[in-house]
């Protein structure tokens, strides 16, 4: 997946381009991002597999009953959901899907099957590092047979799994729950409905207006606009609505979307000339063919404001009103000529300007 930037420029149109001057970063240089991104999302990832805080179950001893949460745990089948308000995940339940959920089962795993003693009785409850190569080994497949090979990869969900709690490990469970969740870069946000139910959309896109928060210079989940933020969203474009069969190509997605961002941004902010004056950038996105077989077909426009060092500038307040950039209010460019804000590094070089004669 590589990032797209756009930024309005003023004067006459460049050649093709819909009154847009488009700055195409380079891709290895967004590749870079969106893998970083992908590692905060890794690294939650990886703090919530082990399915329960092992800090925080009480002592079990063979051969007793088992408690409520793992009788919940360990009875729940592909199809079911399950949530949980507790850090712990100690009052873990199981619920109709169409009420609010935090995970739906796409399989179950039964370790026993493995040879040698790893998973034998006696044996330590696997560690997250542990877990994580054991999601990555079963997981992944497992949704992917549960959606019938039309699960996106860079879509709304993330692959994870669920464990016995150690208390349950302890009695002897070695199943495992593989499923899905919304994915974020801290805990996930509860969801309604199944995704297996037709027309639930695997996008990843977000009401218009929401920001997205920042660290480590990169967009996380959403906030508060009054909040230090990377990205505000400004548009969401169907690309089904311009595209039928196959993947559209890179180049074709391109000249499509950045058009329909250009005018969702205007409408938005209520000026065409308004990125312009605020000094921020119009990013977008592109549809992999993987996501595009899976169904998904929308993309969010991001407004935003290329960091000096690597990613995005901290933002505050909404584009809609005044906003701050790393704590200092924006300076309109001149308003002369062709003027265009400083492109992002990384990105590629502006044509040369005509001169007056």
């Amino acid at each position: 997946m590589s990032n797209k930037q756009s930024t309005p420029v003023e004067g006459p149109a460049a050649p093709g381009r819909g009154g847009a001057l488009h700055l195409s970063a380079t891709k290895l240089r967004w590749g870079l991002l969106i893998a970083a991104l992908g590692a905060i999302v890794a690294a939650t990832v990886t703090m919530t597999v082990t399915g329960f805080d092992t800090d925080k179950v009480e002592a079990h001893h063979p051969g007793s009953e088992p408690v409520v949460r793992d009788k919940q745990f360990s009875s729940a089948s592909e199809g079911d959901c399950l949530t949980w308000s507790k850090p712990d995940r100690s009052d873990l339940v199981k619920v109709n899907c169409g009420d609010e959920h935090l995970f739906e089962v796409a399989g179950v795993i039964d370790l026993r099957a493995y040879p040698g003693r790893e998973f034998a009785e006696g044996t330590r409850h696997p560690d997250s590092l542990r877990m994580t190569e054991l999601r990555d080994e079963h997981c992944v497949s497992a949704v992917q047979k549960y959606l019938g090979g039309r699960f996106d990869p860079r879509g709304k969900y993330m692959v994870n799994v669920m464990s016995p709690s150690p208390a349950g490990w302890q009695h002897g469970d070695r199943t495992l729950r593989c499923g899905v969740q919304v994915a974020a870069t801290t805990a996930s946000p509860a969801t309604s409905g199944s995704i297996t139910e037709p027309g639930t959309g695997q996008s990843k896109v977000h009401p218009v207006g929401t920001c997205l928060g920042i660290n480590q210079n990169l967009p996380t989940d959403p906030v508060d606009c009054a909040q230090p933020h990377a990205v505000e969203i400004v548009g969401t474009v169907d690309l089904g609505d311009h595209f039928t069969g196959g993947p559209p190509s890179e180049a074709d997605q391109d000249k499509y979307v950045e058009a329909e961002c250009n005018r969702l941004s205007a409408d938005y902010l209520g000026s065409p000339d308004a990125i312009r004056n605020k000094t921020l950038t119009l990013f977008f996105d592109y549809l992999e063919p993987a996501s595009w077989l899976a169904g998904s077909d929308q993309l969010d426009c991001w407004l935003g404001k290329g960091a000096d060092r690597e990613g995005f500038a901290p933002i505050v307040g909404s584009a809609r009103g005044e906003i701050l950039i790393d704590g200092q209010a924006p300076v309109p460019p001149p308003n002369t000529g062709r003027s265009t804000p400083a492109p992002l590094p990384g990105a590629a070089p502006l044509p040369p300007q005509p001169q007056p004669r």
